[in-house]
């Protein structure tokens, strides 16, 4: 593209130059000319005056003399009153041209040898004419046309030189930025998903560089999504995977049951290496949040998900609680999102509890959030700020970090938070907060708890 415009640029200034200097070349030369002969007629008229007078030879001598150009005048006067023809000076012009000059009664040029003559008709008092003949050499019709022409030379060619500095100019701001779109896009092709491209040059790059950054800008979130869609998918397969390995672990003694054992938990090592596969090189990204009336019923969810796990729990001994679903409850997430987050907290009760431990599920609906507890009476957790790390991706021995991580990106979509502290039942509280307009809630708040009644407990109050 540099090199096309170039030579474009060299084109069009040549043809200007051109077009422009040939003329004015032989204009140039076309008034060099015009002021040798006009200093020949000036030259001419000086010797007018006298021949109108007389015509004697030694006089008019005298005036030729006089006129400066002896050597290039002469003064051709024709026989008249008994007088033969008188030439004075040194004749250049035939005589053929003279007699048509002295016939026509008009002045006339002729070429000869080294130049031109100015052939001027002078009338005289006999009522004869004489021709006046000056001689103007080759030197004189081109004195200074050499140095126009090599003037205009030299103009025509800085213009062509500066044209094409300025065309490579051009052409560098125009090539860089696209060299750089080029760069960016084989980088992002290798794989280097942060790569971008300075959104500058011409109109048209700036716009196809802020288009590829948006380009690699939604490659990086389809990427991250995926990520995480794959590492929310497995870790949804641990919630039926802590039922396989409970049931496993009730089948007793005896080398069919030991081979179910291995076999759910290679499974479970499985799941557990796909999440954390998933989430090694997870960018910077975002939970998109739900729009204005998108969202579930959160009392729904929670019923639906408890029938789930009461069932298991019964087998445990589990008691169990539930209160604050008995009516609707709308919160702005997705219901799969929020069926999975609930099932990681559940799934980490019955994962990191004993059996027999007792858990409740609690909704509190207030009028600019609402707040789920998920709370247990297990042995607690004695550092929450680590645990929640490891719920921002840093993972443990024998956790994969993902289901706080779950919960807190669901949370943070809404502008809410997650905190863990103790619960009433001596164990561990994990309090989501989903805030219903957006706004994230001011620390050291109070939140107002509605008492609802609670729904099929066998847990003692």
């Amino acid at each position: 593209m540099r090199w096309a415009l170039v030579r474009v640029c060299l084109a069009v200034t040549a043809m200007v130059v051109v077009a422009f200097a040939v003329p004015l070349g032989l204009v140039v030369r076309e008034m060099a000319r015009d002021r040798a002969f006009s200093n020949a007629e000036r030259e001419a008229a000086a010797v007018a005056p006298a021949l109108s007078i007389t015509t004697d030879r030694d006089k008019l001598e005298r005036v030729v003399a006089s006129a400066g150009a002896d050597s290039g005048m002469a003064v051709h006067l024709p026989a008249a009153d008994g007088r033969s023809a008188l030439d004075l000076g040194r004749q250049r012009a035939a005589d053929r041209d003279i007699e048509a000059v002295r016939r026509m009664g008009r002045a006339s040029t002729t070429t000869v040898s080294g130049g031109s003559t100015l052939l001027q008709p002078v009338a005289l008092g006999s009522g004869t004419i004489a021709v006046v003949e000056v001689y103007v050499p080759e030197s004189e019709v081109t004195h200074g046309v050499g140095t126009a022409w090599a003037v205009l030379a030299g103009v025509g060619l800085a213009l062509i030189v500066g044209s094409v500095a300025v065309a490579d100019r051009l052409g560098v701001r125009m090539v860089r930025p696209a060299q750089r779109l080029v760069r960016g896009a084989h980088e992002l092709g290798e794989g280097r998903l942060g790569a971008r491209v300075p959104e500058d040059g011409p109109t048209e790059l700036r716009l196809a560089a802020v288009a590829f950054n948006s380009m690699a800008d939604q490659v990086v979130q389809l990427l991250a999504n995926e990520r995480e869609l794959a590492a929310d998918l497995s870790h949804r397969l641990r919630t039926p995977l802590t039922v396989l390995r409970l049931n496993a672990a009730s089948l007793g003694a005896g080398p069919a049951a030991e081979q179910t054992r291995a076999a759910v938990a290679q499974l479970e090592r499985e799941v557990d290496t796909i999440i954390r596969t998933a989430r090694e090189a997870k960018p910077q990204t975002a939970m998109a949040a739900a729009g204005t009336g998108a969202g579930c019923d959160a009392a729904a969810v929670v019923r639906e998900r408890m029938e789930f796990w009461s069932a298991l729990a019964e087998d445990e001994g589990r008691t169990w609680r539930v209160a604050g679903v008995d009516a609707p409850v709308r919160i702005p997430v997705a219901r799969a999102d929020l069926a999975a987050a609930l099932d990681a907290l559940l799934g980490n009760v019955f994962r990191h509890t004993a059996e027999g431990t007792a858990f409740a599920v609690d909704v509190h609906n207030a009028e600019d959030a609402v707040i789920m507890l998920v709370s247990d009476a297990g042995p607690g957790i004695s550092d929450p700020e680590s645990a929640m790390a490891r719920g921002r991706g840093s993972g443990s021995a024998g956790s994969t970090g993902l289901g706080l991580d779950i919960v807190r990106r669901l949370a943070e979509s809404t502008g809410g938070d997650v905190r863990i502290g103790s619960s009433v039942l001596g164990g561990t509280e994990v309090r989501i907060w989903f805030q219903l307009d957006g706004r994230r809630p001011a620390r050291g708040r109070v939140h107002r708890r509605r008492t609802r009644k609670p729904v099929t407990t066998g847990l003692d109050h």
